[in-house]
């Protein structure tokens, strides 16, 4: 089990045996409720199931509370809510999958299906189930850019700047309500402070436990690299370092040791200008096809730059363009590479070795790598995707204990920090052909979706 199904269990405690008004404030775990009120809410129904379940569960001083018909609600929630996400497929005609101690499934289907009623051009809809899924997990904020920026020009604004006098009604009025009924009982409380506080917790630091691939691991991977030459040259001392820092897999702030520290302040400028060039871009093309494109790299752009990202956002990358994979042969190509690098970069989250694939794993990746045949990549893209394989083959440890180096004993999060930076260096390759093609290609001749 992850860490996750005890957050869960703790927040469906909290929101079952607490008044609302202690929801946001509770800390008896370390895992405190620091999603929107709208998932606290969903938890709370779901508790009311699980006291028929096994009451004990609901305790929130059984803390790592494990019985069997815990482990199995928690299960059968998953499975069940994800019904969702395979909804908003057949909406699409899609195939995906998830699974997880956290609820993702039903989010990236909320994702998914509000997406999908954009593109139908029944943007009220989309409106309402994005304003559902920014209230029940903060994190899509990531793509609020272009639903603000696509609904204001496609439907309240219809020649240029002027706005549509027969659209002068609330053309916001789900989403105002959605918001306002979801914060009422906090607000009325005068909550309202804490549940930003428990949502925006700066303190955590640059970069979560497990460093995401992002543009964060490379500065941080470089922090390190100079680090470990300064002390090898004299030029820093053993004792005025930090022990394991920011490798030591704790939620907490770290300061660099070489390079200059990174301030939440500095990962929002970088966030907000990276996204710009795309928002220009889609207020100019007002296309479905280009609102789709907005959200894959708004979402890019703030998993690279963005304070504390957690290594599972690179799926709200990956789901978006699967709705692109057969619109052009580059769509299809940067799905590839990116699907492979960010999908082999959450294997770290699947606990073991056996868990992930049966040792050894890397002669499997390289044999599947093989029967793709990568026909959509260039030799330099399959090359790195080959480097996948022999990254998993070092990180397996076989060769090492062969040759009896104990490197991975001394240095645990090695592993963890080899993935990382590797993966980063293929997102952010995607990144960047994927912003040149919409910028220069796609904008002169864009297509309907």
């Amino acid at each position: 089990r992850s860490t996750d199904f005890e957050v869960h269990r703790n927040w469906l405690a909290i929101t079952h045996s607490l008044p609302i008004k202690k929801w946001y404030v509770e800390d008896t775990s370390e895992w405190t409720l620091d999603y929107p009120p709208l998932f606290a809410w969903f938890e709370w129904l779901m508790s009311q199931v699980a006291f028929f379940v096994d009451p004990d569960m609901l305790q929130v001083s059984n803390l790592n509370y494990a019985s069997d018909a815990t482990v199995i609600f928690q299960r059968v929630s998953v499975i069940l809510t994800d019904f969702v996400f395979y909804y908003a497929i057949n909406e699409w005609s899609l195939t995906d999958s998830d699974i997880h101690f956290q609820y993702n499934g039903i989010l990236f289907g909320i994702m998914l299906l509000s997406i999908v009623r954009i593109l139908q051009d029944r943007p009220l809809e989309g409106a309402f189930w994005f304003s559902v899924l920014l209230n029940m997990k903060h994190i899509y904020m990531y793509i609020a850019p272009p639903y603000f920026v696509y609904l204001l020009r496609t439907y309240c604004f219809k020649i240029s700047f002027f706005l549509s006098i027969s659209q002068r009604h609330n053309n916001f009025d789900p989403t105002k309500n959605t918001t306002s009924l979801n914060m009422f009982c906090f607000t009325s409380q005068h909550q309202l402070g804490q549940v930003m506080s428990r949502l925006f917790p700066f303190k955590r630091g640059l970069v979560h436990a497990y460093w995401a691939p992002n543009v964060w691991a490379l500065y941080n991977g470089a922090d390190k690299f100079l680090t470990i030459l300064g002390l090898r040259m004299g030029f820093l001392q053993a004792d005025a370092i930090p022990a394991a820092s920011m490798t030591g897999g704790m939620v907490q702030e770290y300061s660099h040791v070489v390079l200059p520290s990174i301030a939440p302040l500095v990962t929002l400028i970088l966030t907000a200008l990276g996204m710009l060039p795309a928002l220009y871009m889609l207020w100019e093309l007002k296309s479905p096809t280009a609102f789709v494109r907005s959200i894959i790299l708004c979402a890019f752009t703030s998993f690279l730059f963005g304070w504390h990202v957690h290594e599972k956002a690179i799926l709200m990358i990956i789901i978006p363009l699967t709705l692109l994979v057969k619109h052009t042969r580059e769509d299809a190509r940067l799905f590839l590479l990116l699907s492979l690098t960010g999908y082999y970069s959450l294997f770290p989250l699947l606990f073991t070795p056996f868990v992930i694939c049966p040792p050894p794993s890397a002669p499997i990746l390289a044999r599947c790598l093989g029967m793709l045949r990568l026909p959509l990549l260039s030799d330099l893209e399959g090359g790195y995707l080959w480097g996948l394989a022999a990254l998993r083959f070092f990180n397996d440890g076989i060769l090492l204990r062969m040759l009896g180096i104990d490197l991975l004993t001394r240095l645990p999060f090695l592993p963890l920090m080899l993935t990382s930076t590797y993966c980063a260096v293929g997102v952010i390759y995607c990144w960047l052909r994927f912003y040149r093609y919409f910028l220069w290609v796609e904008g002169s001749s864009e297509e309907a979706l």
